[in-house]
């Protein structure tokens, strides 16, 4: 847990506004966000309610799932081990991972899998939360799959099993689970240890915000039952339901992430500073280029929306209303969490809520914070 001053100025009074306003509505339950700009931390929010049962407030500190916002905290932690030479984007997943060279995959790239473009985006379609979280056998159940289109070629959405074979990439490669790793190689070494996480331990789990459904399971409701539903399973959509189950939240499953605003935005800020932040160095610049640069690019095969993909991140935003400018980089999850690093203005930003809606205030949190800082053009 980090402590400080709150930041005192314009672009820390407004998001302090538009916070007061969405929970006094009843729009969201609770809320953080966090950013930085130039190394320096200019945001850092919160309000609302983290547990309305309980009457426990949303704080600094609260740790809230935040879904696929962590698929960018994967990607992170895996060009951390690319630039100290444990892994590399172009290595076949086999070499790693022998067992999964077969059924048309032996070619199968790292790089491929970080980009949702590896062609394994199905689960079994009767698969259960318990199913899923059972992580050695969904292993053993995708090394048998074929994949579905030409790897490499145009991205479909890999939305949990992006995290199931990182999960035993990781492990292959390194020896060490990916929280561990996670904890060790990015998380300590920025002082968000207990704030970054893909599983959390018994010891965090009251920090843990419970989530409600704002909207987000009907939105889910209307996808297209194909090809939505062979990433996607209905047994397994990512709902607040499914975020309050405590095997759930204990599973370190790097598809998804529980964290603070802070922590995120923190990660993010050395990023976007050229992978270093406070004279701690995550990565080179030459790596860090190398994982968000926009690597493949098209119409998404399972969300159906433009994406242009680097390596584990969302490069620049194809939305009507985009958050992300041209060449920034982030990931969103379900509900309506988001991160994102902006290197042209050396620049980070994070939100994450408990209330899972549809995205929007994402978008209205950065406009205003960007604005604020003089930022406006992004």
């Amino acid at each position: 847990m980090r402590t400080g001053t709150v930041p005192d100025g314009p672009a820390q009074r407004r998001v302090e506004a538009v916070l007061a306003e969405v929970v006094g509505s009843g729009a969201e339950t609770g809320v953080q966000v966090a950013a930085w700009l130039d190394g320096e931390l200019v945001v850092d929010a919160w309000a609302g309610t983290a547990d309305v049962a309980e009457g426990r407030p949303m704080g600094p500190d609260t740790l809230v799932p935040a879904w696929s916002t962590g698929k960018g905290v994967a990607a992170a932690l895996v060009a951390v081990l690319v630039d100290r030479g444990a892994l590399a984007y172009e290595a076949p997943v086999a070499q790693y991972w022998p067992q999964f060279g077969a059924a048309g995959k032996e070619r199968v790239t790292l790089g491929q899998v970080l980009a949702h473009t590896a062609g394994l985006p199905q689960l079994p379609p009767d698969v259960t939360p318990e199913r899923l979280h059972d992580l050695p056998a969904m292993a053993d159940w995708l090394a048998g799959q074929s994949p579905r289109w030409e790897p490499g070629s145009r991205p479909g959405y890999h939305a949990w099993t992006y995290g199931l074979l990182l999960a035993e990439i990781l492990r292959r490669a390194t020896g060490r689970t990916c929280e561990r790793l996670l904890r060790e190689e990015l998380a300590e070494p920025l002082g968000i240890g207990d704030e970054l996480l893909f599983g959390v331990p018994d010891r965090l789990l009251p920090r843990v915000a419970t989530c409600y459904d704002g909207g987000w399971a009907a939105r889910l409701e209307r996808m297209p039952e194909e090809p939505f539903s062979v990433a996607v399973p209905r047994g397994v959509r990512p709902v607040a339901e499914l975020a309050n189950r405590a095997d759930v939240r204990r599973t370190a499953l790097p598809a998804n992430g529980v964290m603070t605003a802070r922590g995120a935005a923190r990660m993010y800020a050395a990023l976007a500073c050229g992978g270093e932040l406070e004279d701690v160095r995550l990565l080179s610049a030459k790596t860090l280029e190398a994982a968000t640069t926009g690597w493949a690019s098209g119409v998404d095969r399972i969300l159906g929306v433009p994406v242009t993909m680097g390596r584990g991140f969302v490069v620049g935003d194809s939305r009507a209303t985009p958050m992300r400018s041209a060449v920034a980089f982030g990931t969103s999850g379900s509900g309506g969490s988001a991160a994102c690093a902006d290197p042209a203005n050396r620049f980070s930003f994070a939100l994450v809520k408990n209330r899972m809606t549809v995205h929007g205030l994402d978008v209205r949190l950065i406009g205003e914070v960007r604005a604020a800082l003089g930022l406006a053009d992004g």
